[in-house]
């Protein structure tokens, strides 16, 4: 359990005024673009079609809320497993950029699982399949198979 993360040390007052040295600008717009699209797509298939071509690995049968928002930088480090739902207005973050370093972690959402409204998932963290986040929390660390998580950060709600 914990965090898988990447750390990259940056001089310089904060790493994310040099974010253009770590990624294209060019990709960050079209990743934007394409997940912007997303974001308001009725269409569950379109929507997945957007993502993938931002290189995240979308399984079939994912379903996706409306506003979910994935990381623009890195969206190629997010795995969504076959069947899994990601509530309305929820978050995937692949990056934290600090004062003095960047921290990049790839993020995989297991089979069957189920992500609640407006949910944060941090850089470097594996939900297992057939686990249940509640919404509006904070998933700050791995989630085990089909454990019922929530809260701020994430606690373990039942068995």
């Amino acid at each position: 359990m914990g965090r898988r993360l990447k750390v990259l040390k940056v001089r310089g007052k904060n790493s994310l005024n040099y974010w253009w040295k770590f990624k294209n600008p060019l990709v960050v717009a079209f990743n934007f673009i394409m997940i912007e699209l997303s974001k308001y797509m009725p269409s569950l298939a379109i929507k997945r079609g957007l993502l993938r071509a931002t290189g995240m690995e979308v399984e079939d049968d994912v379903a996706i809320g409306l506003g979910a928002q994935f990381d623009i930088f890195w969206p190629e480090f997010i795995t969504l497993r076959r069947n899994c739902i990601i509530g309305y207005n929820s978050t995937i973050l692949c990056h934290e950029f600090l004062i003095n370093s960047l921290r990049l972690g790839r993020v995989e959402i297991g089979k069957d699982v189920l992500i609640g409204t407006n949910t944060t998932i941090l850089p470097g963290v594996k939900v297992g399949e057939g686990a249940v986040v509640s919404a509006c929390s904070l998933v700050n660390t791995d989630v085990p198979a089909r454990a019922f998580v929530g809260g701020v950060p994430i606690r373990k709600l039942r068995k």
